[in-house]
Protein backbone atom coordinates (compact mmCIF):
# COMPACT_ATOMS: atom_id res chain seq x y z
CA UNK A 1 0.00 0.00 0.00
CA UNK A 2 1.16 3.67 -0.95
CA UNK A 3 2.09 5.26 2.14
CA UNK A 4 0.74 8.54 1.11
CA UNK A 5 -2.69 7.18 0.60
CA UNK A 6 -5.62 9.81 1.83
CA UNK A 7 -8.31 8.04 3.71
CA UNK A 8 -11.41 8.62 1.84
CA UNK A 9 -14.21 8.13 3.71
CA UNK A 10 -16.93 8.18 0.94
CA UNK A 11 -15.35 5.19 -0.35
CA UNK A 12 -16.27 3.06 2.74
CA UNK A 13 -19.24 2.05 4.73
CA UNK A 14 -19.60 4.30 7.95
CA UNK A 15 -20.31 1.84 10.33
CA UNK A 16 -19.60 -1.69 9.25
CA UNK A 17 -20.63 -4.61 11.11
CA UNK A 18 -17.91 -5.54 13.37
CA UNK A 19 -17.55 -2.30 14.68
CA UNK A 20 -21.04 -1.91 14.75
CA UNK A 21 -21.41 -4.80 16.65
CA UNK A 22 -18.32 -4.23 19.32
CA UNK A 23 -19.67 -0.94 20.23
CA UNK A 24 -23.66 -2.32 20.99
CA UNK A 25 -22.00 -5.15 23.14
CA UNK A 26 -19.97 -2.59 25.31
CA UNK A 27 -22.45 -0.33 25.56
CA UNK A 28 -25.27 -3.32 26.98
CA UNK A 29 -22.62 -4.42 29.03
CA UNK A 30 -21.81 -0.91 30.57
CA UNK A 31 -25.45 -0.43 31.31
CA UNK A 32 -25.94 -4.09 32.84
CA UNK A 33 -22.81 -3.64 34.99
CA UNK A 34 -24.43 0.03 35.86
CA UNK A 35 -28.00 -1.39 36.86
CA UNK A 36 -27.20 -5.11 38.18
CA UNK A 37 -24.32 -2.72 40.28
CA UNK A 38 -26.73 0.10 41.33
CA UNK A 39 -29.61 -2.42 42.72
CA UNK A 40 -26.69 -4.54 44.12
CA UNK A 41 -27.30 -7.86 42.11
CA UNK A 42 -23.78 -8.63 41.04
CA UNK A 43 -20.82 -6.77 40.15
CA UNK A 44 -19.63 -7.64 36.94
CA UNK A 45 -16.13 -6.57 37.50
CA UNK A 46 -15.34 -9.09 40.17
CA UNK A 47 -16.14 -11.45 36.91
CA UNK A 48 -15.16 -9.49 33.63
CA UNK A 49 -12.87 -6.96 34.62
CA UNK A 50 -9.06 -8.03 34.48
CA UNK A 51 -7.91 -9.29 38.07
CA UNK A 52 -3.91 -9.40 39.18
CA UNK A 53 -2.77 -12.95 38.66
CA UNK A 54 -2.26 -13.59 42.10
CA UNK A 55 -5.97 -13.04 43.08
CA UNK A 56 -8.46 -15.29 43.36
CA UNK A 57 -10.67 -13.69 41.40
CA UNK A 58 -8.11 -14.17 38.50
CA UNK A 59 -9.40 -16.06 35.38
CA UNK A 60 -8.59 -16.62 32.32
CA UNK A 61 -12.03 -15.39 30.16
CA UNK A 62 -11.01 -11.83 31.52
CA UNK A 63 -8.64 -11.23 29.27
CA UNK A 64 -10.46 -10.78 26.39
CA UNK A 65 -13.76 -9.82 28.66
CA UNK A 66 -12.09 -7.01 30.80
CA UNK A 67 -11.86 -5.22 27.24
CA UNK A 68 -15.77 -4.83 27.05
CA UNK A 69 -16.13 -3.24 30.56
CA UNK A 70 -15.39 0.69 31.22
CA UNK A 71 -15.45 2.45 34.37
CA UNK A 72 -17.80 5.49 33.90
CA UNK A 73 -19.44 7.13 31.04
CA UNK A 74 -16.72 9.55 29.64
CA UNK A 75 -14.55 6.28 29.99
CA UNK A 76 -16.73 4.23 27.03
CA UNK A 77 -17.88 7.24 25.21
CA UNK A 78 -14.13 8.44 24.26
CA UNK A 79 -13.05 4.29 23.62
CA UNK A 80 -15.95 3.78 21.54
CA UNK A 81 -15.63 7.21 19.80
CA UNK A 82 -12.04 6.64 18.60
CA UNK A 83 -12.90 2.87 18.05
CA UNK A 84 -15.04 3.86 15.69
CA UNK A 85 -13.24 6.46 14.23
CA UNK A 86 -10.13 4.40 13.34
CA UNK A 87 -11.37 0.95 13.64
CA UNK A 88 -14.19 1.43 10.75
CA UNK A 89 -11.36 2.42 8.21
CA UNK A 90 -9.11 -0.62 8.67
CA UNK A 91 -12.81 -2.72 8.81
CA UNK A 92 -13.44 -1.93 5.51
CA UNK A 93 -9.84 -2.63 3.96
CA UNK A 94 -9.29 -5.95 6.04
CA UNK A 95 -12.59 -7.59 5.97
CA UNK A 96 -14.56 -8.27 9.02
CA UNK A 97 -12.78 -11.43 9.89
CA UNK A 98 -9.38 -10.41 9.63
CA UNK A 99 -10.48 -7.08 12.01
CA UNK A 100 -11.61 -9.40 14.58
CA UNK A 101 -8.63 -11.28 14.83
CA UNK A 102 -6.27 -7.78 15.06
CA UNK A 103 -8.87 -6.79 17.67
CA UNK A 104 -8.23 -9.77 19.78
CA UNK A 105 -4.83 -9.86 19.52
CA UNK A 106 -4.45 -6.16 20.57
CA UNK A 107 -6.60 -6.81 23.31
CA UNK A 108 -4.79 -10.03 24.34
CA UNK A 109 -1.34 -7.88 24.27
CA UNK A 110 -3.13 -5.15 26.36
CA UNK A 111 -4.00 -7.79 28.91
CA UNK A 112 -0.26 -9.19 28.72
CA UNK A 113 1.53 -5.98 29.03
CA UNK A 114 -1.05 -5.00 32.68
CA UNK A 115 -0.25 -8.09 34.15
CA UNK A 116 3.48 -7.86 33.39
CA UNK A 117 3.33 -4.63 34.94
CA UNK A 118 1.29 -5.52 37.54
CA UNK A 119 4.14 -8.43 38.56
CA UNK A 120 6.43 -5.13 38.71
CA UNK A 121 4.78 -3.21 40.86
CA UNK A 122 3.23 -5.95 43.34
CA UNK A 123 5.81 -8.85 43.12
CA UNK A 124 7.03 -7.93 46.58
CA UNK A 125 4.11 -7.60 48.36
CA UNK A 126 3.04 -11.04 46.99
CA UNK A 127 5.60 -12.23 48.07
CA UNK A 128 5.85 -10.96 51.19
CA UNK A 129 2.18 -12.35 52.28
CA UNK A 130 3.13 -16.05 51.42
CA UNK A 131 5.80 -15.67 53.61
CA UNK A 132 3.86 -14.06 56.79
CA UNK A 133 0.44 -16.71 55.43
CA UNK A 134 3.47 -19.76 55.89
CA UNK A 135 5.56 -18.00 58.88
CA UNK A 136 4.33 -18.53 62.35
CA UNK A 137 4.07 -15.82 63.77
CA UNK A 138 1.18 -13.83 65.40
CA UNK A 139 1.89 -10.10 64.53
CA UNK A 140 2.98 -8.31 61.85
CA UNK A 141 4.83 -4.75 62.07
CA UNK A 142 3.57 -2.36 59.13
CA UNK A 143 5.80 0.85 58.83
CA UNK A 144 5.39 1.85 62.95
CA UNK A 145 2.10 -0.13 63.20
CA UNK A 146 1.36 -3.22 64.99
CA UNK A 147 -1.62 -5.46 63.46
CA UNK A 148 -2.38 -8.96 63.62
CA UNK A 149 -1.23 -11.61 61.04
CA UNK A 150 -4.83 -12.51 60.18
CA UNK A 151 -5.49 -8.60 59.87
CA UNK A 152 -2.60 -8.27 57.83
CA UNK A 153 -3.69 -11.54 55.58
CA UNK A 154 -7.19 -9.97 55.37
CA UNK A 155 -5.92 -6.51 54.28
CA UNK A 156 -3.36 -7.18 51.78
CA UNK A 157 -5.86 -10.03 50.33
CA UNK A 158 -9.06 -7.51 49.95
CA UNK A 159 -6.16 -5.11 48.04
CA UNK A 160 -5.16 -7.37 45.74
CA UNK A 161 -8.37 -8.42 44.49
CA UNK A 162 -9.20 -5.00 44.45
CA UNK A 163 -6.36 -4.50 41.52
CA UNK A 164 -8.61 -4.91 38.36
CA UNK A 165 -8.46 -3.69 34.89
CA UNK A 166 -11.09 -2.79 32.55
CA UNK A 167 -11.80 -0.79 28.95
CA UNK A 168 -11.06 -1.45 25.41
CA UNK A 169 -8.34 1.36 25.22
CA UNK A 170 -5.76 -1.60 24.63
CA UNK A 171 -7.66 -2.11 20.94
CA UNK A 172 -8.18 0.98 20.63
CA UNK A 173 -4.16 2.00 20.46
CA UNK A 174 -4.02 -1.14 18.78
CA UNK A 175 -6.14 0.54 15.36
CA UNK A 176 -4.59 3.94 16.69
CA UNK A 177 -1.33 2.45 15.29
CA UNK A 178 -2.64 0.43 12.54
CA UNK A 179 -4.20 3.13 11.15
CA UNK A 180 -0.96 5.33 11.82
CA UNK A 181 1.49 2.89 9.55
CA UNK A 182 -1.43 2.48 7.03
CA UNK A 183 -2.26 5.97 6.40
CA UNK A 184 0.84 8.22 7.90
CA UNK A 185 -0.15 11.14 6.43
CA UNK A 186 -3.56 11.71 6.45
CA UNK A 187 -4.50 14.35 8.84
CA UNK A 188 -6.20 13.92 12.27
CA UNK A 189 -7.59 17.06 13.71
CA UNK A 190 -6.47 17.20 17.59
CA UNK A 191 -9.74 17.97 19.28
CA UNK A 192 -11.01 18.48 16.30
CA UNK A 193 -9.17 21.98 15.77
CA UNK A 194 -5.83 20.93 14.98
CA UNK A 195 -4.73 19.23 12.42
CA UNK A 196 -1.74 17.01 12.69
CA UNK A 197 -0.45 14.10 10.60
CA UNK A 198 -1.65 10.52 12.00
CA UNK A 199 2.27 9.34 12.07
CA UNK A 200 3.37 12.07 14.56
CA UNK A 201 -0.15 11.83 16.01
CA UNK A 202 0.52 8.18 16.76
CA UNK A 203 4.60 8.90 17.89
CA UNK A 204 3.78 11.83 20.24
CA UNK A 205 0.42 9.82 21.65
CA UNK A 206 2.24 6.77 22.07
CA UNK A 207 5.78 8.57 23.61
CA UNK A 208 2.96 10.82 25.89
CA UNK A 209 2.10 6.81 27.38
CA UNK A 210 5.87 5.71 27.72
CA UNK A 211 6.27 8.60 29.85
CA UNK A 212 3.17 8.56 32.04
CA UNK A 213 4.17 4.75 32.26
CA UNK A 214 7.51 5.43 33.68
CA UNK A 215 7.13 8.12 36.05
CA UNK A 216 4.31 6.26 37.58
CA UNK A 217 1.21 8.66 37.03
CA UNK A 218 -1.14 7.92 40.15
CA UNK A 219 -3.99 8.21 37.70
CA UNK A 220 -5.64 5.43 37.47
CA UNK A 221 -5.11 4.81 33.81
CA UNK A 222 -3.41 1.55 32.62
CA UNK A 223 -0.56 3.33 30.36
CA UNK A 224 1.84 0.00 29.64
CA UNK A 225 -1.78 -1.58 28.60
CA UNK A 226 -2.28 0.77 26.14
CA UNK A 227 1.28 0.62 24.80
CA UNK A 228 0.95 -3.45 25.13
CA UNK A 229 -2.29 -3.20 22.71
CA UNK A 230 -0.41 -0.93 20.13
CA UNK A 231 2.71 -3.35 20.36
CA UNK A 232 0.59 -6.60 19.81
CA UNK A 233 -0.88 -4.89 17.23
CA UNK A 234 2.11 -3.84 15.80
CA UNK A 235 4.05 -7.05 15.56
CA UNK A 236 0.60 -8.48 13.97
CA UNK A 237 0.22 -6.14 11.12
CA UNK A 238 4.22 -7.20 10.46
CA UNK A 239 3.61 -11.04 9.94
CA UNK A 240 0.62 -10.31 8.06
CA UNK A 241 3.26 -7.93 5.40
CA UNK A 242 5.47 -10.40 5.91
CA UNK A 243 3.33 -13.29 4.17
CA UNK A 244 2.45 -10.77 1.37
CA UNK A 245 6.00 -10.45 0.61
CA UNK A 246 6.27 -14.39 0.18
CA UNK A 247 3.51 -13.94 -2.17
CA UNK A 248 5.47 -12.21 -4.41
Amino acid sequence: MNNSYQYSPQRFNVLPPVCKNIIIINVIIFFAAWVLGSRGIINLEDYLGLHFYASPLHHVWQYITYSFMHANISHILFNMFAFWMFGAVLENIWGQKKFIIFCLVAALGAAIAQQITYYFMYHDLVAELARITSSNVSFVKIDSEIISKSLYIEQTTSFINHINTVGASGIVFGVLLAFGMMFPNTYIYFYFLIPIKAKWFVIGYMLIELWNGVIGTADGVAHFAHLGGALAGLILILIWNKGIKRHY
